[in-house]
């Protein structure tokens, strides 16, 4: 079976995707410093804990586990701490996959997915976004992931690497099994902050702005499951071991769902009510980001199975009562 190293598997997508690597015969390296990442969620293969801005750490898990690829998602990826933090980010992500592109070279390692992201687009001019958009990003932390493509792009002329840049949407959801939860700190994204704010115990769910140009008057975004994502990466994996050239792909469900609409799906599938509390609009939000992901579904085939949005608040819902759950019961032992 090869071995395929994923920096960041201990991470929300990367765990979701190392299992889906194990399930079709793959074994996962997971490579991540756990400062954002959570070991016990690395269960289908061995973890490295180290560091991508560490050459040493990492030429060791090459010679080590030898593997055939790699995986790319550590990165720090919250936009607002890379307005405050642009060199820790750029330091993070330009230079951490700079790091990561020289161990493969010194290693001969020659096959590379890398986790980009919309983010790179920044307000598009037209929607849904093709792969062939302007990217004007319009932040540090969506710059910092355009100038990762950009040195991925290079890199594969100059050392002939198969790369895949998959530019994703709004990843959400958990595991459908229940293996896997989503934990950030802090929490930042939509869906787990409405469905915490049905408590009554946490803060109600800030909507910033309501009178964007959209059906509702609140942004619109494209929620893809991230089980689907995970799927996506082992396929874009497989289409370039198979011999097909380089690839940019979206990864996204080509369907738009409003912060009402969501709200409105939390309510429905929970049963209970979202707190909410209006807010001015944030600088730099698009009124509608949505994917056109035809290409993927044509070149890998990618096709969401899982990216209905009851089906991804139910599978949310699951992760945070269990994330919650265990959390208290840390707590009470202390």
């Amino acid at each position: 079976m090869a071995a395929i190293l994923v920096t960041g598997g201990a991470g929300f997508i990367g765990s979701h995707t190392c299992k889906a690597l194990a399930a079709q015969g793959y074994i996962p390296i997971t490579f991540d410093n756990l400062s954002r990442g959570h070991a016990d969620l690395v269960r289908w293969g061995p973890l490295v804990k180290g560091d991508i801005l560490d050459r040493g750490a990492l030429d060791g898990a090459f010679r080590t586990h030898q593997p055939k690829a790699v995986i790319h998602f550590a990165a720090l990826a919250y936009v607002g701490e890379s307005v405050e933090k642009p060199l820790t980010y750029y330091e993070a992500n330009v230079s951490g996959l700079i790091n990561v592109l020289e161990a493969m070279v010194r290693n001969r390692v020659d096959t590379i997915v890398f986790s980009s992201s919309c983010a790179t687009y920044g307000i598009p001019d037209t929607v849904p976004i093709p792969e062939s958009a302007p990217q004007r990003p319009i932040n540090p932390y969506g710059r910092s992931k355009l100038f990762c493509e950009q040195i991925l792009k290079d890199a594969a002329a100059a050392h002939r690497l198969r790369i895949a840049l998959l530019r994703y949407f709004n990843a959400c959801g958990a595991d459908p099994d229940g293996d896997l939860a989503e934990r950030h700190d802090p929490e930042t994204r939509l869906i787990p902050l409405a469905i915490d704010a049905t408590s009554g115990s946490n803060p109600p769910l800030r909507i910033f702005g309501t009178d964007y140009p959209t059906r509702d008057g609140t942004c619109e975004r494209d929620f893809i499951h991230v089980s689907d994502l995970a799927d996506a990466h082992v396929a874009a994996l497989r289409y370039l071991e198979e011999g097909h050239p380089s690839i940019t792909l979206n990864l996204g469900t080509g369907q738009a769902s409003s912060v009402l609409e969501v709200i409105d799906a939390v309510e429905r599938v929970t049963g209970l009510s979202v707190a909410v509390e209006w807010a001015d609009r944030r600088p730099g939000d698009p009124p509608t980001l949505v994917a056109d992901p035809s290409l993927a579904r044509k070149l890998l085939p990618f096709e969401p199975h899982h990216s209905d949005l009851d089906q991804i608040i139910r599978t949310a819902w699951r992760s945070r009562e269990k994330f919650h759950s265990e959390h208290d019961a840390e707590a009470a032992s202390k």
